[in-house]
This record gives C-alpha cells, structure tokens and sequence, in this order.
C-alpha cells in the first residue's frame, strides 16, 4: 500500500445494520470491507451501489465487490474487498450471507469545492457562509453592489434564498414557478435571466473567490402556482386523498367562523373580533362546541347506515340460508366485526364484512322470529360500532379545540408572537388547511361539492409542519389524522405537494421538479435542502441524484429539526448530506456556546497520530454552525447588541463549517421576515461619507468580521484542527485551535454580553489567564463601543442596523501595545515550558482578543527534531520538522539498522518478559500510579494500553496524567534496556537520546510523541522478528503474525539458565559471560509454559507443555536451533525411560508424568519432517545427566550418547515395564499426594501393544489435578487419574513406532524393535509387530460401538454415548474410560490410520456438538454427572467435585486441545469428499475468527490455558499459555 494512501476498514458484523450510524470518508480514501469475527470462513458477498470505474451512479443498481486474500487462504482476518472513493455522494453498501440479506449501512463521501479562476481547493472547514434574502438584493443590475459587502467583509460563499418567482403572500420559500426567475430581478429595459444570474455566478467563483448555493424547495409549492391549476393531482386534494374531507368541512365551518366573528356576530356570545383574554378564549371553545360540531356532525364520515346494514343482513340471510352454514366453518373464529371505511368517506358510507356478520350471528332456526331476533342482535353490535366510531372522533374533536385554542393565544396574545390584532379575513381566527377557489356558499351547500370531482381536485392541503411529528412519516397521507385534529402550524400560502413512490404516481411533478433542479445544479456550487425533515426522503434523494449528475461536487446543507442524532444521520446517509446547519442561538449561555464549538469540529489538544490504516469510526454530521441562520429570531433582541461580535468570534473558532445571515453583521435589532420584508440590502461604499442604504467598515461588526473571516479560513487551511475550550468564568470563553505539525496554537478570548451591560451587572475584575507558549502576537483585538449618532429609526427603503454602535479593531500588534491587556508576565512551569500570564485591563462585554501563541523557541527546535527523527516511520512527520546537526551520534543510525542486529531472544527482552521474569532478572514492571501495573516491562507493556487510548484519544486517562506529570516512565523504557547490555543496549539508548528531545517539549504534548516514538520502534521491531522466522510467517496473514509473536513472547533466556547443559561437542551452542562469576556459561532459550504464572523459576519449564507447544511456536515459526537444543537438553534429563514432568533444570526434575516422553518423541519426528536435513539431529549428542537411574546429576558432556540411542532406550524401557518410586517422596516434593502416588508405573501390554500405567492415586497424564481440600476430603485423591492405557498416549505411542518402523527400513535408525526377557529367554519384539498389535486391537477397544451386543464391549452398562472413542482403557474405575473427553482428537492428529474415517468423523460431530466452546472444548461431557465448567481454585468448600478447583479438568474449556480437534476435523473431512471438506473450512475458520478476537483484543497479546464454561473469563487461567498459541498455529500451517 503506498504510504500516502488513508485506507479505512469496515468490519462486518452478522445482522449489523447500520443506515443509522454516520460513515464519512474523503474522496481519495480507500475504504475496506473486511469480515467480523461472527462472519469469518462464512460465504458473505458484499454489494454497493457505488458505481464502478467509468460507470455513472445508479442508486438502485448494486455490484458485487471481488475479495482480495493477499496472504493466502489459511484465515480470513486479512481477507477485503475495497472502493476507492473518487466521487462524492452516498453510497449504500449490504452484504448477504449464502442466499440471505444479512446487514448493510451507507458510506458518505465528502465533496471537493473549488473555487478561483486557478480552480483551487476550498476546504469544508474553511466555508465562511453569508445567507442573503434572494428578494432583498433588488433589481439585478445592483446586485454586484449589494453582494461586495460579503467579499469585502471576508466570506467566501454566499447562500441565496430561492431565486424563482414568488407567491402571492411574498414569503421567500412559496414560489409560484419553480423553473422561472423572479421578474422583481428584472428592469424596465432588461430581463433577468438563469444564464445572467449564472454568469454573475461564475464571475463571483474567478474574481471574487465566492462560492454561491440556493435553496430547492420539494415540498409545497405557492398555492396561486399556475401548473398547479393545470395539474391538481399535484397536491393533497379531496378526489386523491378523500380521507381529508372531514378535516376539510372542519376547516369551511372554521373559516365561517372567522367571518361571523370578523363581523361582530359572535360579540353578543362573548367573542368580539378582537381577542384579548381567557373569557374569550373560553367563549370561543363553547362555540365550536356548541354551534360548530353539532352542525357539521364529523362523526358521522366515519359510521355505517344502521338500516342499511340489517336490511343487507337479513337479505343474505333469508336468501342463502343453506350457505350461511357453509360460511360458518371456513371464517376465521378470530375475526371480529368491525367498521369497514368507505373509502370515498361519504357520511354513514362505511359499512361492515357481511362474511363476518353471517358467521358470528346465527338464527337457532330458520323461522321468522328466530330471523328477526338475529337482525336485532346484529343491529345492537352495529349501533355499538357507531359509538365507538362517535367516541374516537370525539377525542379528535377534543384535541383540534385544543390546538385551534393554543394557536389564538399564540398568534393574538403570547409576548413574543405576532399579536395579529383583531380576527378578519386577512387575518383570520387560525390560518385557513385548504384552498377553496370557488365562490363562498353555505357550510351545507359548500360541502355538496366534496363528491363532484372537477370541483374537488382544487380543494388542496396546504403544507405546514406538526411539532414532535416523526419525520419518515408523511402527515399528509392516509393513517394521519393530523389536518383533522389541526394539529398542523400550517403555511397558508403553500399547497403540500403529493409525490407518490415513484415518478409514476405523478409524471408531471416529478418532471417539473426535476427541471427545477437540474436548472439549480447546473448554475450553483451546492444546495440547501428547504424543510429537509419534512420532505418525502426517496424525492430527495431522486433530485439530488439528477444534481449530482450535473455537478458532481455538489456541496449539499440541510437544517433539520429532529432532535435526534439518529434521525439526523438517516437524512444525512441517503441524501449525501455534506454539512448540517447547527445554530449558535439555541444555546441558552456562553458555556454551551463553548460546547457546540467543542462538539461540531476539531480533536482534543495533544491527540495521538493516527495510522493511515484505521478501523472507519462513526462520525457526527459535519457541522455549517452559524451564529444566526434567517429561521432565528434577532440576537439583539434576544441577548445584545454587544453580543454580536464575540458570539460571531466563538463560532468561527469552531473547527467546521461557518456562517451567518445578513444584517447580523450590520446590527439589525430585528429579524428579517422571510414573509414580510420588502426594503432591499446596503450597498458598499468605502468612503468616508456614507448616505442611507450604504454600509463600510464603520458599519456594526463588518471590519470585525473581515478579520474573524480571514482567521478562520487560515485556521482551516493550515490544518489547525485541534480545538479546546476554556470556560474562564461564566461570560468569558477561551477557544484554542492548535495546528498539531507545527505546534502554533490561536487563542481566541472572548466576552460575551448575553444580557445587556447597560441593564445587568458585568464584574469590572476579569480572572487573569495563563496561555502557555510564547505568544507571538496579538492578532487582533476588537472592542464593541457606543458612538454618538441619532438613535435607530427604520429606513423605509433599506435594511438598516443600529447606527450607535461600531468597534475598535486593531490587528497584528505586540502585547504591549494592546489597549485590552493591562500586563503580561512570563512564567516558567517547567524547565521547558513558558506560560504567559495575562492581565487584562479592557475585556469590556462584547470584546475579543486573539493571541497567536508559538512554543517557547527551545520546545520548537525539540519538536523539529523529533519530527525530523520520526520521518523514518512516517512521511506524516515531514512538516514541522526541523534538520538536526548537534544530535547524538546514535540518532545518525536509522533505527532499522539497531533493530536489525537483535536476536529473536533479544526482542523477547525488549518487547516482552512480565513481572515474575523480571523480578527474577532484578526489576520490575512499570506501575501506573491510580491505574495498575503494565503487563509487559518490554515495549508490549505500553503497547497494549496506548493500542486502547490513541483510537478514543483518551487524553485524560493515567497513563497520559502519569507521562504529563514526570519523566518516569520515559526513563523507565530506556534504562532498562541500556542495563541489559550488547543489542538490547543499542535499542535503549536510541530511546534515550530520542528522549533527549522528548523531556524538551511541552508536557501536554509528551503523550502523543512518546506514542509516535514507540509506535514507530515497534512496528520496526516486530518486522525485525516476523524477517527471522519461516517463510510461513513471513508471508502469513496478521492473524499469523501475531500468533507468531507468542513464539518471542514465551522463549527467552533469563538471569539464570533454566535448561541442562548441552553436550560441550555440540555446535551452534550459545554462550554468554556470567556478569557474578565472569565465566562463559551456555544461554539457550527456554520455552515457558504461560505467563503470568509458569514463567520463572523452577516452574517456567515443563516436559509435556514444551513438547506440546514447541511445533507450533518454534518448528513452524522456523526456530529450528533452538527448537534442536531444547530437544536435546530435555534428552539429557531421560531417567527410568521418561522424560521429566516438571524440568527444575534437570537437577529438581520430577518423573511422574506418563505421557512427555511421548510428546518429546512426537516433536523428534516433527522436528525430523519439518526442518531441512532434519535427521541429523538423530546423531547429535546427548549429555546424559543420569547415565543410570541411580546416578547422580553428571556434568555435561561427561556421557554423550547419540539422540537415536536415547530414544531406543525410551522404548525399550517402556517394553521392558517402568517401575520406581519418586526421590525423596512426601511432601517436600508434594504436600498432597498419598504415599501409594509416588510410585510411578508405565509399560506395553504384550497382547494389544497399549502403552499403559499409573494408579488411582496419581495422574500422569496432562489431566493432573490432585485434591487439595480437607475440607471437601478430597486431598490426595486425583481427579483425573486417567490409568491404564490413556487414549491419546496410545495414539502418540503408535506415532512412534510407525516411525520408527519406517526409518529402520531406510537404515536410518539401527534398532529393529526392543528385546525383552520373558520366561529366562531373551525375545525381540520388533516395531512392525508392535505396530500391528497395536493397529489390531485399537479401534475394537477403544470404539464405542453402535452395536447394543457388540462383543468386544467388557461394560456395556457403563455406556451412555455410542459411536464415541474411550478416553481410555483398562482404567482402574472402568466407567472413566466411557468419559467423553476431547483426548481421542490427539490420537487422530497424530495417528489417524488408527480410525475408520466414517467413525472418526462421526465420533468429531458428537465432540463438536458436546464439547466445542468459542475458545476451548469442554474437558469433560456436559452430560456426564461430575461436570462443573467454572474452574474456583480459590473456593474450599465441602464439595468434593468442585473444592480447591477439583474440577480444573472436569468441564472448564481448555484451548490446546481445540487445535487437535480442528486438526482432526480438517483431516477425516477430506476423506469424506469434497463439500463436507469445504464446509469444514468454513466452521474452522469461523473458529478460528474467535481466537483472532481474542489475541487483538488481549492486553497480553496471547490466547489463555483455559476458560470457564462458554468461554466465560477464567481469573484463575494464565492469559497467554504456549501450547494454546502453538496449536493454533498448527492448525491455520495445516490450513
């Protein structure tokens, strides 16, 4: 991947759908899809409508993305399919699952916005919005005047109100032609055209550096529009949408209403025309009451005609009576009778399911009076329906008096609303829900022309908006009652437009709309989406896709009114929303202000540098935050005029999008009606003089806002986007915006004036304010002043602000000629940290001041050159960085070049080694104080803990408090491994003079250095490691890689050796100089079994997890060396034919496990299969440390024996029968065994060639939990003895003599078999016998027949699972060797002739049903009555199963064991055929994602021994244990 790319990944998850989660993405990202865990090895293909190269976008058609695996097919945690985004817009993806839509979501891709005659970039942060009132510029030859106002006061885009002819009321947004210009922009001599106002537009993009955007209005249209005339099907009318008739003879009596009262008839009813208290309002409610409904009598469109139904009913059933029995028995007993709607909605027009009817009553008889009874009870049921039907129209009735009432007060008493004055039908009693073009006539003969179609089709709903409405809903159509309960704050002047689903539904408005926005998208930049939340969302996204195609960086804004991120993110997906309005005025005071700023843009102060290739995290809608938008009402009346200029300054701080409205600059004290206003804007004028309608510099805000302007695109453009927010005190605001390459912050102090300062009071002390850095200068400083002029008075022509206010700017000063502050002192916090302590003298309400603070010169040059020394992990680093000539020597080396010379027992010291190792080297993990020690000493340590901090940027967590707070744990790293000498020392002292310049900078930049620091040291370490591993690793997937790391992680070299000495003859041995005796020593790795628990000390090495682990974690890594030397070294210690359980370096060794041996004897043949020329190690030499059972320990090299000798010995000596008792038995060796445990026993059984051995009071086998509870009474009782002839030694030992068998017949082994004495005679079994006794009798034993009389079977009554392996033989409880355990899966690994492949794989399918868990497999069937899967070994109870974790292997979910079973699985699948084969890939993998999981998400970077059960966390369990990483790496090498 080249370095510049920035490539996201969206990782799927089974049935995630997100259409409500925000993705946004950059045009010239790569975005991933890559499977989650839950669809791993699964048949998932993902489709998306983005289009592919060359293709035009289709939102309705989908591809399938291809999959890349680049490293193969052994996991699919690297396995993608990828789009690389050139075109902005939405995008939807899903993804199926076989034949199943399984989840999906959308993708957002930004647009790019050019502007200049050069064509150059404008970011979206950079945007700086003026919205002007399209009718208020005036004729079109002064626009340009009216426009230079906003270049000269530093926007750059301007945002119009709609251009098109208006309607009859005037309001900006009811447009009577959607497709022609308003004639009010054309003269007497001149017509104003689209290709003029294009060309303006194009002239204000080259010259001006302008971007101009207008609105699309879908929604309503004016209701004087002439098409509408010609096309009535257009609107919400009484013959398409008939269910509005009721509310529409509501609304005709309302509006009579209106003229009666208007008339002074209802004075003498207590309601005169002119509304002024409750007692009116309450008359009013009587009247509707009283006179209204009981006139037009609404309930009545939604009941049956009771005669009507029964004559109907008793018809039917004097006619059919035969077929009302028939009827009977097929109607659904459930269905009740109910009202059906007439859907035409004439009064008394509904009517009820007569099907029903006949069903539910029924005459005893088919005389008349049993008739007649029936029609009755059928009459009662109908009038109860009725009722019913009267009741709910009622609860309507209720609600639209409500509503009505609440609008009167509003409208006619509230303070803050209109006060309309008297009712008249101008301004009527509450504003008119239809349009009614025809003559008035009476209420009863109006309503006669509802059913005539050419008259109702003119009968239109008109548009509005419903308070707390759902926004996917669409008030207008059939299920809303809301024109009915007048719940609707309705826009008289539009008529709502009725889109259907599709253009079919309506041809006409969907072409006409369509031209409407192709007209748009073809003369300006973007759009703004008028009353978003309420237009019907596949109409939107049906226009902005013919946009789009038009101008495909279209810059789309919307405002919506949904309260709800949620709702907000759906609008925002599927129309490709770019920016969403959010307004300054809906915070109620400077501290919330301060938050929006905080929340709508920008990255904390100090963030961490994020990798190019990242997880796609959801976003929040970027932000056009606007200090005022033309929906708000006048600031100055809200707050004051003095609020002006530092709400304008804190909301162009914000690291978004910004804007404003005109007039907020010019003071306006009110606002601008988008309905009522008709006087024009000021022009510009630069000279001194200004006469009425012409506005400069001297004017309001605007030489304020030019500075505010240019500073927020320079913070946009230089990449200042990190953002925080200082609430000095509770009028008073801070915003920084840091530049995070160069380390320049702008500081923006701002006072704001939410109450008037002349009316409250405004404290004359302002708190001093300490800015760290150096402050370079002030950049500006604004002060809001009164000035002497004639008090406001409205212009009659032009929009005027208040004239007796203006400001004092200066800009770029030094701080000492700031007539703001009183003083500025430097303080020095730290020994490279300056802060600056400001005393402000004239921080009067409504001022600004802006400092542009740099680091103090030494923190600067600091930065440079790290960021100089970091360019080698990232181009990133390249700005802000600084050459360095006076640096240690050291840094002149790439650090590639340091990392390449460790060792990879090297890195485990520098990445790795937890508490208890270095404790045991004389350290120590670092602790983090109110937080908990590091897992890791090494690198890993801070890895894991910055892995969880740097996506979040969790700044404020203890490991960045404890980095910010001393140099600790800086210095910690380094000197820990400059202590340790030779390579390890290199690594540490390149972190050290890296550090030089670390402790150089300011503390609250430490963490995000310190981080890119190791991040990059990292990274180049684990490539030095993966680069001297197999070929396997190195062009394995991440899931390998990581995995491969165990291997680093668990083999190291401590203070002292915990592995024999190899023979002194033996080549390619390491050595070392002891730092106490200064003798050269031998310093071969050791493989720790786990961490925390098994990795020093005496208990770090041990025979059976060694040779368990050691093909995974060293032989198919490529460790061949060291895997040879560990061989080798445990060869040595072979005593009474066993290898040691418990190694205790040879000299403490313990002999009580039966099965090591044989795993030792596995990895030789492993060892001797894997590695090239790998038999030589059979002739290599051993240092036999007890040439006899008896000796003592010998020094290496005192009896070298070649390895092939040694194994012969093991088998002979098994042959021969192994019987001793442990040295120094008791409880100096172990304090809970009973004495008959010490005596260890093993040997062949001549008849069927089973190794067998142990007794019930030891356990020799991997399954080695001994009792420890008095309490419970099972000290010294193992719970899993496993004796006799345990399945999986079984299946190791037949391993080995197989192979034995075929070096032998190649003259690579020299023995034949063993010779036994039997009878006082010497006797030769050779290994071809021994393997066929044991291929003889294996399966008749060990198999677990279907066959209830199978004679092979000894205790058929202790079956309870056939078709199952035994866990063992000839155990000394029989009914332990019916348990179903996971152990017959390692005999099949190893030993798979032994199996009939049908059994086998029937025996896998029981385990995988009983046993498998999401990590582990059960150690025991849950079935089985001993089960307990939750390993306590802490509890001491009186329970015998359970106490001091006796059931340790009775249940809890053990991971190595699954490696075999997968192993297996994969094996016998292919022997079954082809698809169950595939099938089998699939489940492994999907497996195998779990684990993936696990590792990534583990602080330990490993996989545990063991889970409780369902793979419930084991607290008890080590956290990374080397046999589970090692078998999983067996199973994706077999993969």
């Amino acid at each position: 991947m080249p370095s510049g790319k920035e490539t996201r990944l969206l990782h799927l998850s089974e049935m995630e759908k997100l259409d409500k989660t925000l993705f946004r993405l950059e045009q010239g990202f790569e975005l991933q899809f890559r499977l989650g865990p839950t669809l791993q090895g699964k048949p998932v293909t993902v489709y998306t409508n983005y289009p592919a190269s060359g293709a035009v976008f289709d939102r309705h058609k989908f591809r399938t993305l291809s999959w890349h695996n680049p490293t193969g097919k052994e996991d699919d945690s690297d396995k993608y399919c990828k789009l690389d985004l050139q075109i902005s817009g939405s995008y939807q993806y899903y993804f199926s699952l076989g034949n199943e839509k399984s989840g999906g979501g959308y993708i957002v891709v930004d647009p790019i916005l050019h502007v200049g005659a050069d064509n150059h970039v404008l970011p979206l942060d950079c945007v700086t919005l003026q919205t002007f009132l399209a009718k208020c510029l005036g004729p079109f030859h002064e626009w340009e005047d009216r426009l230079k106002v906003a270049k000269e006061t530093g926007y750059n885009m301007i945002h119009f109100t709609p251009l098109q002819k208006l309607g009859l009321s005037r309001s900006c947004y009811s447009l009577a032609d959607q497709l022609e210009v308003n004639p009010d922009f054309s003269s007497h001599n001149k017509k104003c055209t689209w290709s003029d106002i294009g060309a303006l537009v194009e002239k204000l993009k080259n010259e001006w550096n302008m971007l101009c955007i207008t609105d699309v209005v879908y929604n309503h249209t004016a209701a004087n529009s002439e098409w509408l005339r010609m096309h009535p099907e257009c609107g919400y009318n009484l013959v398409n949408s008939p269910h509005l008739k009721p509310a529409w003879v509501l609304d005709r009596a309302l509006w009579h209403l209106t003229c009666m009262v208007a008339d002074g008839k209802y004075t003498a009813k207590g309601v005169p025309p002119l509304i002024e208290n409750d007692h009116h309002l309450n008359c009013i409610r009587k009247i509707i009451w009283e006179d209204i409904y009981p006139k037009i009598k609404l309930w009545e469109f939604f009941q049956a005609d009771v005669n009507k139904a029964v004559q109907q009913f008793k018809t039917l059933l004097t006619q059919g009576k035969g077929r009302v029995c028939k009827m009977s028995t097929k109607s659904d007993p459930n269905q009740h009778l109910q009202i059906v709607q007439d859907p035409d909605y004439r009064r008394f027009g509904c009517t009820v399911d007569m099907n029903i009817a006949l069903a539910t009553f029924i005459p005893h008889s088919n005389g008349p009076a049993a008739i007649e009874e029936c029609c009755n009870w059928f009459r009662k049921r109908i009038e109860e329906l009725n009722a019913e039907q009267y009741r709910q129209t009622n609860h309507h009735q209720e609600q639209a008096v409500n509503c009505l009432v609440g609008t009167v007060v509003y409208e006619r008493l509230a303070g803050d609303g209109p006060k309309l004055g008297p009712i008249s039908r101008k301004y009527p009693l509450v504003t008119r829900y239809f349009t009614y073009p025809f003559k008035e006539l009476t209420v009863e003969e109006e309503e006669t022309m509802i059913h005539q179609p050419d008259k109702a089709c003119y009968f239109m709903a008109h548009n509005g908006w419903v308070m707390g409405d759902d926004p996917l809903r669409n008030f207008a159509e059939p299920g809303s009652n809301v024109y009915l309960r007048r719940e609707l704050i309705c826009w008289g002047d539009s008529v709502k437009l009725r889109y259907g689903n599709k253009p079919e539904d309506c041809p006409y408005l969907w072409a006409h709309m369509k031209k409407y926005t192709e007209i748009t998208a073809k003369y300006f930049h973007g759009v703004r989406l008028d009353n978003c939340h309420s237009t019907p969302i596949h109409v939107a996204e049906y226009m902005l896709d013919t946009a789009r195609k038009l101008r495909a960086d279209l810059y789309v804004v919307a405002e919506l009114f949904t309260g709800n991120e949620e709702l907000d993110n759906i609008f925002v997906n599927r129309l490709g929303i770019t920016s969403l309005i959010r307004e300054a005025m809906t915070a109620y005071n400077s501290h919330e202000e301060g938050r929006l700023v905080y929340r709508f843009g920008g990255e904390p102060v100090g963030s961490f540098v994020q990798p190019r290739l990242r997880p796609l995290m959801p976003a929040i809608a970027h932000a056009l935050f606007m200090d005022i938008t033309h929906d708000n009402e006048c600031p100055i009346q809200h707050r004051s005029a003095y609020d002006a200029l530092p709400s304008a300054m804190i909301v162009s701080m914000a690291c978004c999008a910004t804007g404003s409205t005109k007039g907020y600059d010019e003071l306006v004290p009110h606002q601008i009606s988008v309905v009522s206003e008709e006087r024009f804007y000021s022009k510009w004028n630069p000279a001194a003089h200004l006469t009425s309608g012409e506005v400069n510099f001297q004017t309001g805000i605007l030489a304020g806002r030019l500075a505010i302007n240019r500073l927020h695109q320079e913070l946009g453009a230089k990449g200042f986007n990190q953002v925080y927010v200082d609430q000095v005190d509770e009028d008073i605001v801070a915003v920084t915006r840091h530049c995070p390459n160069t380390h320049q912050s702008v500081v923006a102090v701002s006072r704001t004036a939410f109450r008037d300062p002349k009316t409250s009071f405004y404290s004359k002390e302002v708190p001093e304010m300490c800015i760290p850095g150096k402050i370079e200068e002030v950049v500006l400083e604004a002060r809001t002043i009164e000035r002497n002029a004639s008090p406001y008075k409205k212009d009659e022509r032009f929009i005027n602000g208040l004239p007796n206010f203006t400001m004092e700017l200066r800009e770029h000063i030094q701080i000492k000629d700031s007539k703001i502050i009183k003083q500025a002192g430097t303080a020095i916090k730290g020994p490279n940290e300056f802060v600056q302590e400001i005393e402000f003298e004239k921080l009067t309400p409504g001022s600004v001041i802006v400092f542009r603070v740099s680091l103090d010169p030494k923190a600067q040059e600091a930065v440079g050159v790290l960021r100089n020394h970091l360019i080698q992990f990232s181009p990133h680093f390249k700005s802000g960085s600084l050459p360095d000539d006076h640096s240690a020597p050291i840094l002149k080396t790439l650090f590639s070049s340091i990392a390449a010379k460790l060792t990879l027992a090297d890195l485990n010291q520098v990445l790795y080694r937890c508490e208890a190792e270095e404790q045991e080297d004389g350290g120590g993990c670092y602790n983090i104080p109110n937080w908990s020690p590091l897992k890791y000493a090494g690198l890993q340590g801070l890895m894991s803990v910055m892995a969880d901090i740097r996506p979040k940027n969790d700044l404020g967590h203890p490991f960045c408090d404890n980095l910010r707070s001393g140099d600790w744990m800086i210095d910690y790293v380094s000197n820990r491994l400059i202590s340790r000498a030779g390579a390890c020392a290199e690594v540490g002292k390149w972190l050290k003079a890296m550090f030089v310049y670390l402790k150089r900078i300011p503390r609250y930049l430490i963490p995000c250095y310190f981080d890119a620091i190791l991040v990059g040291a990292y990274t180049t370490l684990l490539d030095v490691g993966w680069h001297q591993m197999s070929s396997f690793v190195q062009n394995g997937s991440t899931f390998v890689k990581h995995l491969s790391l165990g291997s680093v992680q668990m083999c190291g070299i401590g203070k002292y050796s915990c592995l024999p000495d190899l023979s002194p003859s033996l080549h390619d041995v390491p050595y070392r100089l002891n730092e106490i005796t200064n003798e050269k020593e031998q310093c071969c790795v050791s493989l720790a079994a786990g961490l925390p628990h098994f990795s020093s000390g005496i208990f770090r090495s041990w025979g059976r997890d060694t040779f368990i682990a050691l093909r995974g974690l060293m032989l198919v890594t490529g460790r061949y060396l060291e895997a040879r030397n560990i061989i080798l070294a445990f060869g040595g210690t072979l005593r009474h034919g066993l290898i040691p359980n418990l190694l205790g370096q040879g000299t403490h060794a313990r002999y009580n496990c039966r099965d090591a041996v044989w795993w030792w004897l596995q990895c030789i043949q492993d060892y001797c299969k894997i590695v090239p020329n790998g038999l030589d190690i059979l002739r290599c030499p051993v240092s036999r440390m007890y040439p006899r059972d008896d000796s003592s320990p010998q020094p290496a090299g005192t009896m070298d024996q070649p390895l092939y000798e040694v194994i012969q010995e093991a088998m002979q000596r098994h042959m021969e029968g192994i019987n001793f008792r442990e040295r120094n038995a008791g409880p100096q060796i172990d304090q809970n065994m009973r004495d008959e445990g010490f005596n260890v026993t093993a040997g062949v059984d001549h008849e069927t060639g089973f190794v067998f051995g142990g007794n019930r009071f030891n356990c020799g086998t991997w399954m080695d939990k001994m009792g420890e509870s008095d309490r419970a009474r099972n000290r010294g009782i193992p719970a899993t003895p496993r004796d006799g002839s345990a399945v999986e030694i079984v299946g190791l030992c037949k391993s080995t003599v197989r192979w034995l068998l075929d070096l032998s017949g190649k003259n690579v082994f020299p023995f034949r078999g063993v010779t036994v004495k039997r009878h006082g005679k010497e006797e030769t079994i050779t290994y071809d016998e021994w393997n066929r006794k044991i291929q003889g009798h294996f399966e008749r034993l060990f198999f677990v027949s279907e066959n209830p009389a199978d004679p092979n079977e000894k205790h058929p009554n202790l079956i309870h699972k056939r078709g199952i392996y035994k866990d063992s033989y000839g155990a000394s409880s029989p009914w332990c060797d019916y348990q179903l355990r996971p152990n017959f899966t390692i005999a099949m690994v190893v030993a798979p002739e032994l199996f009939t492949p049908e059994r086998a794989w029937k025996a896998l399918q029981i385990a995988e049903e009983k046993l498998l868990g999401p990590l582990g497999m059960k150690t025991l069937d849950p079935d089985d009555m001993v089960y307990c899967g939750v390993y306590d070994n802490a509890l001491d109870n009186d329970n015998y199963n359970v106490a001091r974790g006796f059931n340790y292997h009775q249940g809890p979910e053990w991971l190595w064991p699954i490696g075999y079973f997968l192993r297996a699985k994969l094996y016998f699948s292919k022997l079954i055929g082809p698809e169950i084969y595939a099938k089998t890939v699939v489940m492994i993998k999907n497996v195998l994602s779990r684990h993936y999981v696990h590792l990534e998400r583990s602080s330990w970077k490993g996989l545990p021994e063991l889970t409780n059960e369902n793979g419930q966390y084991c607290p008890f369990s080590c956290e990374t244990q080397a046999w589970s990483i090692g078998v999983i790496l067996e199973i994706l090498y077999d993969l």
